[in-house]
């Protein structure tokens, strides 16, 4: 089990390289949290985030071409590394470990 923990929004950069494999680069990974998490998300803390990721092992990135919507600029492709998986995977049990059982409805 992973000794580290993950934050919050590597958490959700994670569950995003995971969601969108081979289509993940940083403007889709923005759009994926994005769109889940109806929030607003700064493209610059997604691409923090994937240069912390990369640095810990639990993601890597490669160099691919461009489309024509970025007039043929080569883009960054990110990918989930199985210490990724695995980090993620401990990560939601951690949390689902402290949450079960909770009744939320007495939060306030």
């Amino acid at each position: 089990m992973t000794r580290e923990f993950l934050g919050s929004f590597e958490q959700l950069v994670l569950a995003a390289l995971a969601r969108l494999g081979d289509d993940a680069y940083g403007m889709s990974v923005r759009t994926e949290i994005s769109e889940r998490t109806e929030r607003e998300i700064a493209i610059g803390a997604v691409y923090a985030t994937l240069e912390r990721l990369e640095t810990k092992g639990y993601a890597c990135s490669h160099s691919g071409q461009g489309g024509p919507e970025r007039e043929g600029k080569v883009k960054r492709y990110y990918e989930i590394t199985r210490a990724g998986r695995d980090a993620l995977r401990d990560s939601v049990r951690q949390l689902n470990s402290l949450v079960l059982g909770l009744n939320l409805g007495n939060i306030t």
